[in-house]
């Protein structure tokens, strides 16, 4: 199996949201199936079939978090520096709006573009990887070509 790339943080997040599941998500629907079965015919019970909808869910996300976490391979930025490189955090102008973007080139798991976490996968990230600050990248997006000045590389 192909390691997973992951920053401590990302890493920390999973750990608690399957430590949520098992602990209290699980045993809630769990409950939920119970008091339902007690109403009677389940055919025509959809509290019933809901939570057991919800309770595959849930399984199926513990399964899918135990994976991952098994595959992790924790890298510790700081322990790194030099070029745009995973854990990175970098930081970006729009060279046609000069509108300044910061991101955290991270693991897929963990990527969330609203909270500035980049995945590694993505075209911008790509783009990104082995370049320097003052560099200039040319980005292929959905919306045309994009390009970016790096302004600033941190690992932290």
């Amino acid at each position: 199996m192909q390691k997973v790339p992951m920053t401590q943080a990302g890493s920390t997040a999973l750990n608690a949201e399957l430590k949520n599941l098992k602990s209290v998500e699980r045993p809630a629907i769990i409950k939920a199936i119970a008091e339902a079965r007690e109403h009677g015919d389940l055919s025509e019970n959809a509290e019933y079939h809901s939570a057991r909808e919800k309770h595959s869910f849930i399984e199926g996300r513990i399964k899918e978090l135990e994976g991952l976490l098994s595959l992790a391979e924790i890298i510790d930025p700081k322990s790194l520096s030099g070029t745009i490189k995973f854990g990175a955090t970098v930081k970006l102008v729009d060279e046609d709006t000069e509108e300044e973007k910061t991101y955290q080139i991270v693991g897929e798991p963990e990527a969330s573009i609203e909270n500035g976490k980049l995945n590694i996968k993505s075209p911008l990230a790509r783009a990104l990887i082995g370049k320097d600050e003052g560099d200039s990248v040319e980005v292929r997006t959905p919306g045309g070509e994009k390009s970016y000045e790096i302004l600033s590389i941190k690992f932290v």
